[in-house]
């Protein structure tokens, strides 16, 4: 596998939690359906917070270790995340998301006149498109993120709406706009996964959190913790086979086999991930 064809598209889909993506989503559903895809059950860290579990996504370190402990912790992230191991093995990294991504791992505070856009190839974000309004439409997130992937050709694309949670705080995590907005994200993916599967992306779906009746989360219930994981492409389908429940400290080492980079030494061990990592290492010996 040659360095050029190491692309990895991760969306976030902020607030998500499992049991409506598993009965909302209707095509990420067909595709698991026609084996082009396998959702999982990801538990999400404590507290079931925004910031701190963007933390735990990008770095892979629970929160008592990386010091990103609740939303009100305004500071550059002190982890080695998945954008600076990226972009230390000379790729190409990209960030359509909420300012809050920016602040752990460009620049804090997060100044809206002048971070909005960001291009910078000495930080660990070297493209990045930010709002920070919890209402920006996702429609607008996901062409921000087309933008950055068509006029930079990334090989890491972090892409994170916000409509999903912005609902969900407002109405609740059973209500009607809840689920209207889980089914509005599906039909953008419908629309882009299809396009960067056949550009040769692997796709990464699934959520920070989820989000209980009342529209709350940071607790330890399960409609707080539970998130899916959809993995779409040609690697990876049956990684977990048997797992009934997977730490959401796995994704970020995930990110880093899927980029063909090395996790940072303060990442967990993968489970299973030898008998994959051999395959890979010798597709990518004997393509490139």
């Amino acid at each position: 596998m040659t360095q050029a064809s190491r692309k990895l598209i991760v969306v976030v889909l902020d607030g998500l939690r499992y049991d409506t993506a598993r009965s909302c989503m209707g095509y990420m559903e067909h595709l698991v359906e026609q084996g082009e895809a396998v959702c999982y059950t990801v538990n999400s860290e404590l507290p079931s917070l925004s910031r701190p579990l963007y933390e735990v996504l990008l770095t892979g370190t629970p929160a008592h270790a990386n010091g990103i402990t609740g939303n009100h912790v305004v500071k550059l992230s002190k982890e080695q995340s998945v954008f600076h191991l990226a972009s230390k093995a000379n790729l190409r990294t990209a960030a359509a998301a909420y300012h809050w991504v920016s602040e752990l791992y460009n620049s804090a505070p997060f100044n809206p006149v002048t971070d909005r856009h960001q291009h910078d190839e000495n930080k660990p974000i070297q493209h990045g498109i930010f709002y920070f309004e919890d209402h920006y439409p996702d429609t607008h997130l996901f062409s921000d993120a087309e933008h950055l992937r068509k006029t930079h050709d990334p090989h890491f694309l972090y892409a994170h709406p916000m409509n999903i949670d912005d609902a969900g705080h407002k109405f609740g995590g059973e209500s009607k706009q809840y689920e209207a907005s889980v089914r509005l994200a599906d039909s953008i993916l419908a629309l882009l996964i299809p396009m960067w599967l056949s550009e040769d992306y692997q796709v990464i779906v699934t959520s920070d959190h989820g989000m209980n009746a009342h529209g709350q989360h940071g607790g330890t219930t399960s409609e707080e913790r539970k998130v899916p994981l959809y993995v779409c492409g040609d690697r990876l389908n049956s990684l977990w086979d048997g797992e009934e429940t997977l730490s959401q400290l796995w994704l970020a080492p995930l990110m880093c086999e899927y980029l063909g980079i090395d996790p940072s030494a303060a990442m967990v061990r993968l489970p299973a991930i030898e008998p994959m990592r051999s395959t890979w290492r010798g597709e990518m010996d004997d393509e490139g």
